[in-house]
């Protein structure tokens, strides 16, 4: 079964409880490191996720799974927080990051850039607004959301 299919079905698996229980699915990935497949599921939830809340989605899953599995390769489930710089997958994740510290590329390079690290100024009409301190400087870049690649929170020092 194809890697999408997969997380597709991960994912309505997985949702309902999330909902029951008030945590939101940040991402669902399948993936091959080196001879070892893993299925990992990242979770948050307002406030934060902690180790009890992952072991509880992972005792869910592991239950579902147990039931009907997309996946017929021996795999590791893993279910933890998409941590400090998490992923904006979806244009809700991009509006709750407006005001914070973002990293994104695009798929083909905007006034010479493929990378845009900075504040997230606004997302508005499909189109994030970034400001980037440059040697003293600071430039504001309009990146169209269609044009991004990806995009996740940053920690800028």
């Amino acid at each position: 079964m194809s890697t999408p299919k997969i997380k597709s079905i991960v994912e309505e698996m997985i949702q309902p409880f999330l909902d029951e229980h008030a945590f939101e699915l940040v991402d669902v990935e399948y993936v091959k490191e080196g001879s070892n497949y893993f299925l990992r599921i990242f979770v948050d939830k307002e406030g934060g996720i902690d180790i009890d809340d992952c072991g509880l989605v992972s005792e869910y899953m592991s239950e579902k799974l147990d039931g009907n599995d997309p996946v017929t390769d021996a795999y590791f489930l893993e279910v933890s927080s998409p941590g400090a710089e998490r992923p904006l997958k979806k244009n809700t994740d991009v509006l709750k990051a407006v005001g914070k510290d973002v990293f994104v590329t695009v798929y083909e390079a905007l006034d010479g850039l493929k990378e845009f690290e900075g504040r997230l100024i606004s997302f508005e009409d499909d189109v994030l607004l970034i400001e980037v301190a440059k040697k003293q400087k600071k430039m504001q870049y309009s990146v169209p959301y269609d044009k991004v690649a990806s995009a996740r929170l940053a920690i800028i020092f």
